[in-house]
This record gives structure tokens, C-alpha cells and sequence, in this order.
């Protein structure tokens, strides 16, 4: 055989190896495939039927809450009256003290009445509650001779859920209203506030980077109240007319700055030891945006049901975000944040601290206001 003969037979011979690995590589890709195709239409099969039977359970338990809902629920409570003589209305009053653990039994009570005058209680006019109540007493059969009680306790209540609702309105009212400079009672407010924390200094005019000294981000603070409208303003006034002294601590620590921006001397010269570093009307803007989502939502029920004898007003609402503010401002100290870009952080934290108090029934801001004293407290 020629030379040339043997080396074409060896590079034949050569392809046939590669072809045989490439052959062999190929059949152990395409079985690693398969396996994982496998693995995966097993995983989705069980993701499927686990899927399945969560479905399944969740419709199960809502079938039975709506049996227990429609029928054993009110199944039961005739047995209750039938066995204690009294209505839900009337162990609702007698088994429970003033205050939100009555009233929202009440209000969820009258809510899911399936009676038409019962349920229109929850919106009658305030001069209409007293005539509401002697109707569902006609209408529960109850002689208000022997159960004198059961009335007053009753109308303290009702008085508390519809002038909640009215406070929602008002505020929502003042929250749509926006700032209008032409305005000489808007104008007016405003000036008011510069005087109340800046009383030594005077304003060199309307449009000012004055403005800043006291927390507002431009030269004209309108800019800064299209969020909350008049309810922002109204909220810093009341707490700078109301609790001067307060305000006026807050806004001296909030323009301090952090410790970690100047050198540890000038820090122990100036004795800096409340630092903070926020601005204090956007800071005020915020805080009446949370007392707001507060009160929307109906997370405030609790607090001001217990702190308002009968209808809750814009008087404790303003009360409640004095709390509100001074409560922020100390957990901004606690956080302790590195900058005021983690204000968002640190607000979410601060609400949702704020919710789980309010979830006890027997949850309220003290009472007296001075804004300065103001603490949750278990009644």
C-alpha cells in the first residue's frame, strides 16, 4: 500500500472516532434533556395539583363561613335571645364598656342586620339619632322603662359611628381644598405659621428662601400643600398655635445636622446630641397624609371612639396628629437613618407600628391634650 494509500485510511479511520464521541456526546445531551424535561413536567404536574388543592380548601372554608354566615349564624343568635330574653343589640351594650369595643360591636352589628331600618341607622343625620334609636327600640321590642340604660348606651354609640363618617367628610374636604395665594384667609394662615416658629425673624416677603428655615423645599410653600391641600396647613398651625413650645423643639432638633457630617470636636462643642436632619413642614405634610389614610381606612375608629364621648371632631383629629408627629419624631431618633432618603423606609415602619396598637380594641391617645403629653395608654 502507498504511502498516501495508509495516511488517507488513517484519517478516515480518525472521523469515524470523532463521529463515534460526537454520537456518543450527543445520545447523553439529549438523555440529560430529557431527564430535566421530565423533572420539570413532574414538578409542574405537583405545583398543579398542589395549586389545586389549595383551591379546593379555600372554597370548601368559604362555603362553610357562608352556611355558618347565613344560616347557623343567625340560627344561633335566635337561640341566644330566645335563651337570655335579650337581643344582640342589648348584650352587645350590657357585656361590653363605652368605648370602641362597643361601638364598632354595634356598627358591625347594625351593618350586617339584614333590616332595612337598622342598617340605615349606620347614616342618619345626628339630629335624626335619637329618633333612630326609640325606632329600633319599637322595632326590638324593648320597653325603655326596664332598660333605661340600654337607650343612652346605644345613642352614645350611634352619635360616635355617624360623626366619624362626618369627620371623614370634613377632613377629606379640607384635604380637596388647594391652596389659593389670591385667597386672604389662606394667606393669612400662612403668615400666622412663619410668626409662630419664626417669631423673632421677619419675612422679607411672600416668596422667600426663608421658607426653608422652617422645612418647606421652595421659595413659596403652595407648592408644597397640593398633596393634603388645607389640611396640611391647618394640621402645622394647630399644632404651633396649640403646643408652641414642642413645635418649636421639634423644628430647632430637625435642622441640626447628622453627627457623621462634622468632626467629633465640633459635635462635643455643640453638644448635638438630638440630631436629625429632616424637614419639618414636609415632614408635617406627610405625617397629616398618615393621620388621613388613618382615619379613610377606619384604622382610627379605635382610638377616637374611645377618646370622643359622642361625635369625634376635627379638634381630636388635629389632637391626633400632634401624637403623630411627636411619635415620628422620636422613632426618626431611634432609626437612627443615614439620610433623609430613607424617610420612606423609616414612615412605613413608623405606620405600621401605628396599626398594630390600633387593633386593640381598648387602644387610645391620652385624652388631655397637651400635645407634649400625649401617649398610648391601655384604658
Amino acid at each position: 500500500m502507498s504511502k498516501q494509500n495508509t495516511v488517507g485510511v488513517t484519517w478516515e479511520i480518525r472521523g469515524v472516532k470523532k463521529r463515534k464521541r460526537k454520537t456518543l456526546h450527543s445520545d447523553t445531551a439529549s438523555a440529560l434533556i430529557h431527564l430535566l424535561l421530565l423533572h420539570t413536567g413532574l414538578s409542574s404536574i405537583s405545583r398543579t395539583r398542589s395549586d389545586n388543592m389549595k383551591h379546593f380548601l379555600r372554597a370548601v372554608t368559604q362555603f362553610f363561613v357562608f352556611l355558618y354566615c347565613k344560616f347557623l349564624w343567625r340560627g344561633l343568635k335566635f337561640v341566644v335571645r330566645k335563651f337570655t330574653g335579650r337581643c344582640e343589640l342589648q348584650r352587645i351594650c350590657y357585656n361590653n364598656k363605652h368605648g370602641a369595643r362597643r361601638t364598632l360591636k354595634i356598627e358591625s352589628s347594625l351593618r350586617y342586620s339584614k333590616n332595612g331600618l337598622l342598617q340605615s341607622a349606620l347614616s342618619v343625620h345626628p339630629d335624626k339619632v335619637e329618633k333612630t334609636i326609640d325606632d329600633i327600640m319599637s322595632l326590638k321590642k324593648i320597653n325603655p322603662d326596664t332598660n333605661p340604660q340600654l337607650s343612652i348606651s346605644l345613642q352614645a354609640s350611634l352619635l360616635q359611628i355617624v360623626g366619624y363618617r362626618n369627620l371623614v367628610m370634613e377632613v377629606e374636604k379640607l384635604r380637596r381644598e388647594p391652596y389659593d395665594c389670591e385667597n386672604p384667609e389662606h394667606e393669612d394662615m400662612l403668615m400666622k405659621l412663619w410668626k409662630e416658629l419664626r417669631a423673632d425673624t421677619p419675612l422679607t416677603g411672600r416668596i422667600s428662601k426663608q421658607w426653608c428655615e422652617i422645612g418647606f423645599q421652595g421659595n413659596d410653600p403652595k407648592t408644597d400643600f397640593r398633596g393634603m391641600g388645607l389640611l396640611g396647613l391647618h394640621n402645622l398651625l394647630y399644632f404651633a398655635e396649640h403646643d408652641k413650645a414642642t413645635a418649636l423643639q421639634m423644628l430647632n432638633d430637625s435642622l441640626q445636622p447628622k453627627h457623621n457630617e462634622i468632626d467629633k470636636a465640633e459635635w462635643e462643642q455643640k453638644n448635638l446630641d438630638k440630631a436629625i436632619g429632616y424637614s419639618f413642614a414636609i415632614v408635617g405634610i406627610n405625617i397629616t397624609d398618615l393621620t388621613h389614610a388613618l382615619l379613610v381606612s377606619g384604622a382610627l375608629k379605635t382610638h377616637l371612639y374611645n377618646v370622643a364621648p359622642e361625635m369625634p371632631s376635627l379638634l381630636q383629629f388635629q389632637q391626633t396628629f400632634c401624637y403623630l408627629m411627636q411619635e415620628f419624631h422620636r422613632f426618626w431618633i431611634e432609626e437612627d437613618p443615614s439620610d433623609i432618603m430613607e424617610f420612606n423606609r423609616v414612615r412605613s415602619k413608623f405606620h405600621r407600628r401605628i396599626l398594630r396598637q390600633l387593633k386593640n380594641p381598648d387602644m387610645a391617645l391620652c385624652p388631655h391634650f397637651s400635645a407634649s403629653d400625649l401617649h398610648l395608654v391601655n384604658l
